[in-house]
């Protein structure tokens, strides 16, 4: 008998967004969050891009987020900024919201759907076989589940207890991050780049005003600096804090009563397999890299929303296990994908001479227009581009949030994956699409759509007829006059016909 259907461990935004998307599919799922309180001190995340706010768009959130941040334009490479205001997305900007902000609506999200979690308590084990996993905490109790999905971040122990490799690069760079109160007002803010790295001093308050970060003119400081040295693994201290100062800025300012200080390296690491067994891995636990870019968070919440209607078929009896392995295949990829461009990211901040010449002769390349459209929805996430075989440019690529007519009235295609379940949209003949055999899995919409069809980078693509809406908001099928296809990929995807 299981304690749960799925525990999670670990509950940032990660392992939040996947107990969210299980309870709205019906699953049992509980979070075991070592912290006492959803409270998070210190810097970690520090805002949305276009992609993971219409992931919570697509779950009827957004506005949650969009009323705590600011709309900005900060999507950038090689020292080259990039405007996604002309996006077909509704949400063609990054918003800034400190992941504090960001976890802190996530927990009532998952609250609102009546999720448990286990808080002050860490995993510290766990064995698995054929019908479960056996969960160990540190309180000594331990917990059954069907499947275990470790969203502890980059020393995940689930991973390492799942024997998962976790191959890439070791550091090259290190730097400390904190937030404390400064004795003296530097006489400059804002970033600073030098041979040893980059560093920057800014109050942890601002706002945007026309698109230009605004800070605070009192408070604590935000602090990033590089450095001298690389390999040190103890927490860092004030000590260190005030002697990487001293040695980028010539002073510490007077450093003193520090909120958090933290350190994060350049590392770029990747888990070798996102599932052993029933345990499964997302978020920081899968895939470590520099921040540059902001990319973390995104990939990690996006990570969860790929998985979690996939494990909630597969709890359900509604898919075969065999369903988990496209988690793997289609999320590591995109993993990997991240890793590249901030590895490639942090070999350009370098300050020798012959970096900013790469630096200038990509920069040169990101001001034509194509080259820069495509990095943009890149770091935007809305290029991503699940390998579903070939066919229609849609298949494998989010659905645009298009609008809809339909017998009851106008509707956002977003609006109708609210609720995580699959949609056949079908915008030709009414009740051409009947898919009785699945009634019980998918709605089937008829609607009228009679505007232009576009994907960022891509650009116009031809109209369909039909597409098939995974709950993830990837198109998992493209019909044009026929049927042709639909059925297995309906089978594919949502189970088998049911038997009449």
């Amino acid at each position: 008998m299981t304690d749960h259907a799925v525990i999670i461990a670990g509950g940032g935004p990660t392992g939040l967004m996947l107990a969210g998307e299980l309870a709205l599919a019906g699953v049992d799922v509980a979070i075991v969050e070592r912290r006492a309180s959803q409270d998070l001190v210190g810097s970690r995340a520090g805002g949305l891009h276009s992609r993971t706010i219409e992931v919570f768009d697509q779950r009827g959130i957004a506005d949650r987020f969009l009323a705590a941040g600011q709309k900005a334009q900060v999507n950038g490479f090689a020292g080259v900024q990039f405007d996604t205001s002309g996006f077909p997305t509704r949400h063609p900007y990054s918003l800034g919201l400190r992941q504090k902000h960001i976890e802190r609506i996530l927990a009532g999200w998952v609250d609102e759907l009546e999720v448990p979690i286990y808080r002050g308590i860490e995993t510290t084990g766990f064995a698995q076989d054929a019908a479960g996993v056996d969960v160990e905490l540190s309180d000594g109790r331990s917990l059954r589940a069907q499947y275990l999905v470790g969203c502890d971040g980059g020393r995940s122990l689930v991973r390492k207890a799942a024997g998962i490799a976790f191959p890439g690069s070791d550091p090259t760079t290190s730097n400390l991050i904190a937030e404390a109160e400064l004795a003296e007002t530097p006489p400059e803010w804002g970033i600073r780049r030098d041979a040893l790295g980059i560093h920057a001093l800014g109050r942890v308050e601002y706002e945007i005003r026309n698109g230009e970060i605004v800070y605070a003119d009192h408070g604590p400081v935000g602090i990033l600096v590089t450095e001298q040295h690389v390999g040190q693994t103890a927490e860092p201290t004030l000590g260190d804090l005030s002697a990487a100062l001293i040695t980028v800025y010539g002073t510490d300012y007077g450093v003193h009563s520090p909120t958090s200080i933290s350190r994060f390296t350049d590392a770029a690491r990747q888990a070798a397999s996102y599932r052993k067994g029933r345990v499964l891995i997302a978020g920081d636990a899968a895939h470590i890299h520099p921040p540059d870019g902001g990319q973390g968070l995104q990939t990690g919440v996006q990570d969860a929303m790929n998985l979690g209607w996939k494990l909630a078929q597969v709890v359900k009896g509604i898919s075969p296990e065999s369903l988990l392995d496209t988690y793997h295949s289609e999320r590591h990829p995109v993993g990997a994908r991240v890793l590249r461009n901030t590895m490639a990211a942090v070999a350009l901040r370098r300050e020798d001479d012959r970096t900013k010449a790469l630096r200038d002769t990509m920069a040169e390349l990101l001001g034509m227009a194509e080259p820069r459209m495509k990095f943009a929805a890149l770091l935007a996430g809305l290029d991503i581009h699940y390998d579903l075989g070939a066919g229609h440019p849609l298949l494998g690529r989010r659905m645009p949030d298009l609008d809809l007519s339909t017998a009851s009235g106008p509707r956002r295609v977003y609006s109708l994956l609210h609720a995580a379940r699959p949609v056949l949209l079908n915008l030709g003949e009414p009740g051409g699409l009947g898919i009785a055999s699945w009634a019980d899995r998918v709605q089937v919409v008829d609607a009228g759509y009679a505007g232009p069809w576009e994907l960022p980078a891509l650009g116009a693509v031809t109209a369909p007829t039909a597409v098939l809406i995974r709950p993830d908001g990837y198109v998992a099928w493209v019909g044009d006059r026929t049927r042709h296809g639909l059925a297995d990929a309906l089978t594919t995807w949502f189970g088998p016909p049911a038997v009449a």
